[in-house]
């Protein structure tokens, strides 16, 4: 203890001395809300203000989904914080929000603890004992430093730990251990998939209607709500991702939309993780307003943030301030400065008091002064914080702990139990039926607008069939242009499966979409599945008709109508073969260098067991005939298309003798006599792809259980009764 305020005794006179009226410029001013969902006059804070303790009454009423709070007014110590000048900050102009209503819910966690398996070297516990609150009408923020446990505190409110982690400890919903339903919750991860190709109205519209029941009016209605509300109204109609002759949208309206996808449910309580990821001062001061009025609406927020400027730390209403998982600090904003001015840590004068907090508890900045302590800069010390940051923790902790703050924490949590409000009940999902006709028709018109997805790929294949028809054309029907026919049709196939490469980054865009929507339960496997499927078989046989078309007559192939038609059945399923490889390899690795160098390999080792190299009969039994040339689709395409060829056709030998095509081609490659042959071939081709897709299937449910699993909160799945 000696150690800890010797220390303290030495940062307190150096934090004065940098804010002695010797030192002292013209402070900037520093915006607080000290009423949930208002805005106040702007007011600037001295270095150690002096804070009385306001009184909060919590109130639930019967029958209103929502708790009102209350706060005596400011006491006469505060009236020196209203000597700032300058405007409050300024909101986004508009019509009020007065369509958009949300009924809020209260959120209260008692005595958390988050438990992940190797999460951290010296333990285990990622957060530890934290309570805290949150009200409808207010903003939530969670702040801390990097691996401070922030966004595992926000899943824990949220019901989304992983499997690997446990959860002690209790999370009340409106008073209640029930569990958020379907619809009454919200949550924006902090890198979202955004579809580029289509525009912000569409993309809310599809969104709503993957979400909400109903008729499709309604849900026309609830977007322009939604639109309304995030300040979208002048980025409606322009395309997300924007295209070759225009940019894209802006972070800041990027993020924006992410949060607009999940307020189309109107959910009670909305987490966002990191808001103001990646978004300039500007963008970040515009989110934080938007987000205030939103909140003004009754919604509950509750997001984390690193750190930010004093504009946007003014608008929060209550911060959460986490280091290595203890809650050092829980309350209000301005009661956060009180509490560090107490501990031996006021906030200088011109710094910005998330910047301070932040300083005081990370412990990144130790190596950073270790490097300097003995570099001076023109203004003095590098830091004017000479304490330890292990040390400052204990200090702030310990402060935490024995304050009034706590004690106010737990008695407004014993206020939120003392009674159950009302129970929040599903809203109602979206059928099956319907959630499978809309990523079909948003598939469709993703693949129509973006060239990459198909467009890209039948330029090429027709390319390619181009330039393999004009190698191998004019080789006649004499028996000398058998082997140099089969070559064409091998290359042919080989090199056109092959092409399918191109296709990996667009799977890869759509796994993640999957992913992103299927975390808050707007999609599933199977619809997906069924939806990408069908949406890409116009696209599919599109690609498989011009270019069959293409090498067929070039090369000069039996010009029969049903002989062609076949051709083409042939290389469409092919061409979905290659599809559902494409999409097992994505599932698998979840990265494009990875996929690609897995589906080019295999497709290699498929093309040496096809029989063209080597006669499937003189492979080597091991490995190469079994299993490798069964599972290889260009054995069955191949064959069929050399049966389709030359089974019911003849080459004369001489003045007098004939020779059939089965006899012609024995000795180049296996095929059967049989004129169903072909078909049996066909239907082979015909179950891979069907088996891929219900590989893919699989792997998808798997990936949503191991790195999607969402967990409800349910008192069930709480181990309440014992601290690990």
């Amino acid at each position: 203890m000696e150690e800890i305020q010797s220390q303290s005794d030495q940062y307190r006179s150096s934090s004065s001395s940098a804010c002695s009226p010797v030192n002292r410029v013209p402070s900037s001013n520093f915006f607080y809300l000290r009423k949930p969902g208002s805005l106040r006059q702007p007011i600037s804070f001295e270095d150690s203000p002096l804070w009385d303790d306001t009184d909060v009454e919590v109130k639930v009423d019967d029958g209103v989904d929502s708790i009102n709070a209350a706060t005596t007014p400011a006491s006469p110590s505060l009236s020196k914080l209203y000597s700032g000048s300058l405007p409050s900050p300024h909101l986004a102009e508009g019509p009020p929000l007065v369509k958009l209503k949300i009924a809020g819910a209260s959120l209260a966690w008692k005595d958390l603890t988050v438990t992940i398996k190797g999460k951290r070297k010296y333990s285990d516990k990622v957060i530890k004992s934290s309570n805290g609150y949150a009200l409808p009408g207010t903003m939530t923020v969670i702040m801390g430093p990097a691996k401070s446990g922030k966004s595992t505190l926000l899943k824990a409110l949220a019901g989304r730990l992983p499997d690997s982690a446990r959860m002690y400890g209790e999370v009340l919903v409106n008073g209640a251990k029930s569990r958020i339903p379907y619809g009454s919750y919200g949550f924006v991860e902090t890198e979202t998939t955004l579809i580029g190709s289509l525009t912000v109205r569409e993309f809310l519209y599809y969104s709503a209607l993957l979400q909400l029941p109903g008729f499709f009016c309604q849900k026309k209605d609830v977007v322009e709500d939604v639109i309304l509300a995030m300040s979208l109204g002048d980025y409606g109609n322009k395309l997300i991702g924007g295209h070759c002759y225009m940019k894209g949208l802006p972070r800041g309206e990027r993020r924006r939309i992410s949060i607009a996808r999940e307020l189309v449910m109107r959910p009670h309580v909305l987490f966002i993780d990191e808001p103001l990821y990646q978004l300039d001062s500007v963008s970040a001061l515009l989110m934080m307003v938007t987000l205030k009025k939103l909140a003004s609406t009754g919604c509950t927020l509750i997001f984390t943030l690193n750190q930010s400027s004093t504009e946007v730390f003014g608008l929060f209403d209550r911060i959460c301030l986490l280091s290595n998982g203890n809650t050092l600090f829980f309350g209000e904003t301005l009661a956060c400065l009180q509490h560090f001015s107490n501990a031996g840590f006021p906030c200088p004068i011109m710094q910005s008091p998330s910047d301070h907090f932040l300083r005081a508890i990370n412990t990144d900045f130790d190596r950073i002064i270790a490097m300097c302590k003995n570099w001076q800069d023109d203004h003095g010390e590098l830091s004017a914080v000479n304490m330890d940051t292990a040390v400052a923790i204990r200090t702030l902790e310990a402060t935490y702990k024995s304050s009034a703050d706590a004690a106010a924490v737990e008695s407004m949590i014993v206020k939120l139990t003392e009674k159950e409000g009302p129970y929040l009940k599903s809203k109602g999902k979206a059928s099956s039926a319907t959630r499978i006709a809309v990523l079909t028709w948003r598939s469709l018109l993703i693949m129509s607008r973006e060239w990459k997805y198909y467009w890209l790929r039948l330029i090429l294949y027709m390319l390619l069939a181009l330039c393999i028809g004009t190698v191998f054309s004019g080789q006649g029907h004499s028996l000398s242009s058998v082997v140099t026919r089969v070559a064409a049709i091998f290359v042919f196939i080989s090199f056109a499966s092959l092409l399918s490469i191109a296709g990996v980054p667009c799977q890869m865009k759509e796994i993640k979409i999957y992913a992103c929507e299927v975390s808050n339960q707007h999609s599933g496997a199977l619809v997906f599945l069924l939806g990408q499927l069908i949406a890409s078989i116009p696209f599919l046989f599109l690609i498989s008709i011009s270019s069959s078309l293409i090498f067929y007559f070039l090369v000069g192939l039996r010009d029969e109508f049903n002989l062609l038609m076949y051709f083409v059945l042939n290389f469409f399923m092919c061409l979905l073969v290659n599809e559902g490889m494409v999409l097992v390899f994505a599932s698998i690795w979840k990265d494009i260098f990875w996929s690609t160098i897995t589906f080019v390999s295999v497709h290699v080792v498929m093309m040496l067991s096809a029989g063209y190299y080597r006669i499937r009969s003189d492979l080597p039994v091991p490995v190469w005939m079994y299993p490798v040339s069964y599972i290889a689709f260009h054995t069955y395409s191949l064959q069929g298309l050399l049966e389709n060829e030359y089974i019911g056709s003849s080459f004369a030998v001489g003045q007098v003798r004939t020779l059939s095509g089965y006899q012609a081609l024995r000795n180049v490659y296996d095929i059967s006599d049989d004129s169903n042959a072909k078909w049996e071939n066909l239907l082979v081709l015909f179950i891979m792809a069907v088996a891929y897709r219900i590989l893919v299937f699989i792997l998808l449910e798997f990936c949503v259980r191991k790195n999607i699993a969402v967990h409800r909160l349910c008192p069930c799945n709480q181990d309440t009764d014992k601290n690990p």
